[in-house]
């Protein structure tokens, strides 16, 4: 996958001129490259990220270099609908790096389907460290193992290649079945017409042994 950049001399508020033109500001760092300020066209980055996520490598095209790099972070607006900024980390080829996959929740759990059991995922993403050309995707969680209420998915039991390396207790929980609570509804109890004393009632009444005092 390869995207095209372009450096960038636009810098401070005045970026939010390329946005308007159609560009993403960018950030090149790490590995033995030179730090630089970039461009990227932005309808070219959402479909590299869409593809590649932040765990594939991607080839940037840069100055007639292509350059290796991870897509490390992406900024959105508040309303997390346009990128305001990307951090691009280059990476070397024949160097073991750290970093975070997403996990893919696939199919369905039968203990929810058919035992009518809570969902709970407790990772969104895991930490592993390989080279940048074995990095997956993603990295799926079969729900189909959750057969029954009080089951769970642990980290030793992702299926994953034997080429990355999890940096995470294998016991760690990925998600799990757990039973639905249902809170009982409490009824107050309903006090009787002899029971209940208007406000007036309650004044008539004090007023009263008031004047006995």
């Amino acid at each position: 996958m390869e995207l095209q950049v372009q450096k960038r001399e636009i810098l401070g508020k005045k970026v939010k001129d390329l946005r308007i033109l159609g560009f993403v500001p960018a950030e090149l760092y790490g590995g033995a490259v030179e730090n630089a300020h970039l461009s990227v066209p932005k309808n070219d980055f959402m479909k590299a990220y869409k593809d590649a996520g932040e765990s594939t490598i991607v080839s940037l095209s840069f100055e007639g270099k292509k350059i290796p790099v991870l897509i490390h972070e992406v900024v959105f607006s508040t309303l997390g609908q346009e990128v305001e900024h990307v951090d691009f980390l280059a990476v070397k080829m024949d160097e073991k790096i750290k970093t975070e996959v997403a996990l893919e929740f696939v199919g369905e759990a039968p203990a929810v389907k058919e035992k009518s059991a809570v969902l709970i995922k407790a990772m969104n993403e895991i930490e592993v460290e390989a080279f940048p050309a074995d990095l997956p995707r993603s990295i799926k969680v079969d729900l189909a193992k959750l057969t029954d209420i009080d089951t769970s998915i642990y980290v030793k039991d992702l299926d994953i290649s034997d080429k990355v390396k999890i940096l995470v207790d294998p016991q760690t929980v990925v998600a799990s079945a757990v039973e639905q609570i249902v809170e009982e509804e409490i009824v107050a109890p309903v006090a009787s017409v002899e029971e209940i004393k208007t406000e007036a009632e309650e004044k008539k009444e004090k007023d009263v042994k008031e004047e006995k005092e």
